[in-house]
């Protein structure tokens, strides 16, 4: 039986997918700036719409004409995350309340209810900065942090996966790199999207026609950039995009590398499910990474290829938790090896487990 919070956790992940989904279709339909100003719409709650709402955005906000539809794809972005935010404090707020009655964890939650704020601000930065890409790229990591710690709450709270046997530490660590190296390229592909640097190739498997291209990669990644201008559309030449799509290019293969070794060590070892659903999950982010460069970066596709990217870190959020150690178990100041009720009296007195209660 699930621990107390655990549909709500469940809920506010599916919820925090919809959120990043909405945000990469924000980005990728040009609507970031869709609302010039933060929290709400020309200093409404909501896209202007009647004569005089639209004269007030037009004297107030005169270099940013309305358009109803990116400001629309922002505020429902806004409205989702509100409501994230809003379902995340209450699981920080009943976690609190019931660790003393039933023993739910309480950091996560807490922590969470910190994340969600820093996005927030980053939310707000990623207008008034006008898209600077640091901002935006630090907006898209923290989504998908969020969607990460959720996930790990709601494993943390079903009780549905008993402890594994004991697996080599070399599994665990290939794990560990899995997890690290999606990431990355998850970073690598938020710099993309900031900097418009989708389709500075357009071919495959060269890029220009060339294996090697002219590239520019101390101004690609000049995380310097100074705070000021416009960024919408990007404001790098196109030697510099091609460094960032080459780039993520290279960490598209090092993701391929470490994922199908880890897929085999896993079938190895006797799980096939989890391995069959990293590479299910590999083969899905890699075809759609494909189908956007072949095809010109059409936007369902586009959109598909940031929950690919969301489902292949859930995945290894998964394997990871799936793999842990579970020798320890933290009680109150002190460690046990495991619950008081699967250790046999040997195991309590070897252990000196029972002195800590």
């Amino acid at each position: 039986m699930a621990r107390p919070g655990f549909r709500l956790a469940v809920f506010a992940t599916v919820l925090a997918l919809v959120v990043v989904l909405l945000g990469a279709y924000t980005r990728l339909t040009h609507a970031g700036l869709g609302c010039p100003d933060w929290p709400g719409c020309y200093g409404f709650i909501s896209v202007p719409k009647s004569d005089a709402q639209l004269a007030h955005a037009e004297l107030h906000y005169p270099e940013h004409p309305v358009e109803a539809a990116k400001g629309w794809a922002e505020m429902v972005h806004r409205y989702f995350a509100g409501t994230l935010a809003l379902v995340i404090a209450l699981l920080a707020f009943q976690a609190l309340r019931g660790h003393a009655r039933d023993g739910r964890p309480y950091r996560l939650p807490v922590l969470l209810l910190a994340v969600v704020l820093a996005q927030a601000a980053f939310g707000m930065w990623t207008v008034t900065l006008k898209l600077w890409p640091q901002v935006v790229t630090a907006h898209l990591l923290g989504g998908f942090t969020t969607l990460s710690l959720l996930l790990l709450l709601s494993l943390r709270l079903s009780r549905a996966f008993a402890p594994l046997p004991k697996l080599p530490l070399s599994l665990r660590r290939l794990a560990a790199l899995a997890l690290l190296v999606v990431t990355g390229q998850i970073a690598l592909g938020g710099w993309v999207s900031a900097n418009y640097a989708a389709v500075a190739c357009i071919d495959l498997p060269t890029c220009h026609g060339q294996w090697w291209p002219a590239a520019d990669f101390s101004n690609g990644f000049h995380l310097t950039q100074h705070v000021g201008p416009n960024y919408l559309g990007g404001q790098l030449d196109s030697d510099a995009r091609t460094a960032i799509h080459m780039s993520h290019r290279l960490g598209a293969l090092a993701v391929t590398v470490v994922l199908l070794l880890l897929g085999w060590k896993l079938h190895r070892h006797g799980l096939k499910t989890l391995a069959r659903l990293v590479l299910l999950a590999l083969a899905l982010q890699v075809g759609l990474g494909i189908s956007n460069v072949l095809l010109h970066l059409p936007l369902a596709v586009a959109v598909a290829h940031n929950a690919g990217g969301a489902l292949l870190l859930l995945t290894m959020v998964l394997v990871n938790y799936r793999i842990r150690v579970v020798d320890k178990v933290r009680v109150g100041l002190g460690w046990r090896l495991r619950p008081i009720a699967q250790m046999g009296v040997s195991q309590l007195v070897r252990h000196d487990a029972w002195r800590r209660f």
